[in-house]
């Protein structure tokens, strides 16, 4: 069976940057299982599966506009320290959920002093090329519960 819209896949993946480095990868006994056709992984990998088969391996690069999307300077400003007044250790790193005129935003802490915190509302791999090595490890047709949810390993 080939991958198409309404099937449920499972891939072997290991992603890594420009540099090589790993930043992610699937557990070697646990592929990632996914509704193909329901925007649950990028847009590049997404079209960089349809029609491939179990047993398939290949290597894919996704650039940022089919990936997370271009970073937004936009998104990343300093607040004052007391915006997390009861977080005793505000560190680089940390997320928090901000609440914005457009709803709660996803912010990770770039950087900390005295006085400000600088938060950045980008996804971590905005502006990253996303080079995956792919292995296809299976393919079915998607329940009729999968394809309600929108998402694979939903059960009746």
């Amino acid at each position: 069976m080939e991958i198409a819209d309404r099937c449920v896949a499972s891939i072997r993946y290991t992603l890594t940057n420009d540099a090589g480095e790993v930043i992610d990868q699937s557990p070697e006994q646990q592929p990632l299982s996914y509704l193909h056709g329901a925007g649950n992984i990028v847009p590049g990998l997404e079209k960089a599966l349809a029609g491939r088969k179990t047993g398939d391996s290949f290597k894919v690069d996704v650039a940022p506009d089919e990936g997370y999307g271009p970073r937004h300077d936009g998104l990343v400003q300093s607040v004052p320290r007391s915006a997390f007044q009861g977080v005793d250790n505000v560190q680089p790193g940390m997320q928090f959920e901000a609440k914005t005129d457009r709803g709660p935003v996803l912010v990770r802490v770039a950087s900390v002093d005295d006085e400000q915190v600088t938060v950045d509302g980008n996804h971590p791999l905005a502006g990253q090329t996303l080079h995956f090595a792919i292995e296809v490890a299976d393919v079915r047709a998607a329940t009729e519960q999968e394809q309600a949810a929108g998402q694979a390993g939903v059960a009746a």
